[in-house]
């Protein structure tokens, strides 16, 4: 059997790209002789839709595409994630639904069982899952499709009461086929893989795995679709971030296979930071967040705020190799605080990277606020207030420049940072998208280091100089925060582990530091929740898949 994987980059509403792409490529299939093309969850109108799932015309054009697909599919059948409806009178509207289109019909559709509500899912507000289970039969065999979450009960803390494989082994499949829609993170790839092997493993089964690529706002899809035999071999794996569309010719045994016996693999589980872990990767998902972002929204160019930090530097370099560096400018903006290293860093930088730059003093617009102020800060010491005030004044110069050429501000804060609210609102914190704000400061500095590992891009001094926001005299990171790789470790184990401060302690942290750092995260989590989006490359990010109070008292 003669079956193609379509590795596809989807544009969630997009109903005339996405089935432009799905009817491209079965075209494409069916001139190779392919039996059977497998697209990935939610194809049709793009992961993750949310509460357009709420509008009928919404799921109206999802089944207007459907019936686009149909005449193609005379000598070759279709699997691809769409909405369905739920046609029993309880529950939700809606499936989660893998729709198998054959000789110009639709011969079965497949619910999804496992709808997952943790972190950046929330599947079960609009989905009905399965309560039946059933082989799909094409060309003498049985296939057992099942979609995204629901071959990822297989571990050693498995979170549903259901497993779908389970129930389908009963009517005895020849061959397991997913459609997924599954988030990149630095661990998902080890995960992922370790999965299918379960699956395989368990059910003693090929599997052809189908997942989607490419970035929806904070999320990144990073694809690694693959077929793997029923003796744990991957016979064909789809480049990460790419789009493709490949075939195997899959040889199923006549023979029933049974349960097969064997253990499960525990997940990844890092027990701390590992700062290069996955630098690559991350690389490329910052790559596709960003390109995909201005894309998929019909943005060109995009607007840094260049400081000199290592902070602006990386989003200034990552800028120009997502968008091209005829697309980006960098605004420099130095103060009377500001050094003169750290402006003929970032000038040194833009001449690297070959992007427009401009400078805009600040010194005399800050003088003029304070006169302004003087009437009623009456004397008193300069201290936050006249901080911020210097950021927030570069925040208002880069939005006019956004705002005046059509640029997009890329805000450049990084994870630490926004754990701790080290940053100001209305200032260094605007933006239209955050790049860096899932990874700590340690990791900033390993994909600066990445971005270098050919030749200078990001000048040296920017990577070893003490980080500094340069707001007034002197001033270091370090005067308000503990060094980033005690802090960063200690965040790690809060935000992605979700240890508790007597956890942590145990661990041989500094019991007040702990204390501290804690109070810190919770205490500005109202700084956060006024964010613009962050792209997601860590298993626990800051925005929609992290949900705590505002206003809660947990450690304040």
């Amino acid at each position: 059997m003669r079956i193609f994987l379509a590795q596809q980059n989807y544009h969630i509403g997009n109903f005339e790209l996405n089935a432009q792409k799905i009817i491209d490529a079965i075209q494409q299939a069916i001139e190779q002789k392919g039996d059977l093309i497998v697209f990935s969850e939610l194809a049709i109108c793009g992961y993750p839709p949310r509460d357009f799932l709420e509008f009928a015309d919404f799921i109206d054009k999802c089944y207007e595409t459907i019936e686009r697909i149909k005449p193609l599919t005379q000598n070759i059948a279709v699997l691809v994630g769409s909405p369905s409806k739920n046609n029993t009178p309880k529950g939700k509207n809606l499936h989660n639904s893998a729709w198998f289109i054959h000789e110009g019909a639709v011969k079965a559709i497949v619910n999804k069982t496992l709808l997952p509500t943790y972190d950046v899912f929330d599947e079960y507000r609009y989905f009905e899952p399965a309560n039946e289970w059933n082989v799909i039969d094409f060309k003498g065999k049985k296939l057992a499709v099942t979609i995204c979450e629901d071959i990822w009960n297989l571990t050693e803390d498995p979170q549903y009461r259901i497993t779908p494989m389970d129930e389908l082994m009963h009517q005895q499949p020849d061959l397991m086929i997913n459609l997924s829609a599954s988030p990149f993170n630095y661990f998902q790839h080890e995960n992922r893989m370790t999965i299918i092997k379960n699956n395989v493993r368990t059910y003693g089964l090929p599997m052809v795995y189908c997942n989607a690529v490419g970035s929806q706002t904070e999320i990144v899809f990073d694809g690694g679709s693959m077929v793997m035999d029923e003796n744990e071999q991957v016979a064909l794996e789809l480049p990460a971030f790419q789009e493709g569309l490949v075939y195997c010719d899959l040889e199923l045994g006549k023979e029933i296979k049974s349960k097969a016996e064997g253990t499960i693999d525990p997940l990844v589980q890092l027990a701390t930071l590992d700062a290069e872990r996955g630098i690559d990767k991350i690389y490329s998902a910052l790559i596709t967040g960003i390109k995909d972002y201005f894309g998929k929204m019909g943005f060109k160019k995009a607007i840094v705020a260049s400081s000199g930090g290592i902070d602006s530097a990386l989003v200034l370099t990552l800028a120009c190799h997502a968008l091209g560096a005829e697309n980006v400018t960098a605004l420099l903006m130095p103060s009377q605080f500001s050094t003169d290293h750290s402006v003929n860093d970032a000038v040194e930088l833009s001449k690297n990277l070959n992007n427009e730059y401009h400078t805009l003093p600040i010194k005399d617009i800050f003088g003029a606020f304070e006169t302004t102020l003087e009437p009623v800060f009456n004397g008193l010491p300069f201290n936050v207030a006249e901080e911020n005030l210097q950021s927030r004044i570069r925040g208002a110069l880069v939005m006019a420049m956004s705002n005046k050429f059509g640029t997009i501000l890329l805000n450049t804060s990084n994870k630490s940072e926004l754990a701790t609210g080290y940053g100001t609102l209305y200032g260094d914190m605007a933006g239209g998208l955050g790049v860096l704000g899932d990874l700590y400061k340690v990791q900033v500095y390993a994909l600066s280091r990445y971005i270098n590992r050919n030749g200078v891009v990001i000048p040296q001094n920017i990577i070893d100089k003490a980080p500094s926001a340069e707001l007034r005299p002197g001033q270091k990171d370090s005067d308000s925060l503990p060094d980033y790789e005690v802090l960063d470790a200690v965040l790690f184990q809060y935000i992605e582990k979700r240890k508790g401060p007597e956890e942590i302690i145990a661990m041989g942290f500094d019991a007040a530091l702990v204390q501290r750092v804690l109070k810190l995260v919770n205490t500005n989590e109202y700084k956060r929740n006024q964010f613009c989006p962050i792209i997601r490359v860590s298993p626990k990010a800051f925005g929609i898949g992290r949900r705590v109070p505002i206003v809660g008292k947990y450690l304040s």
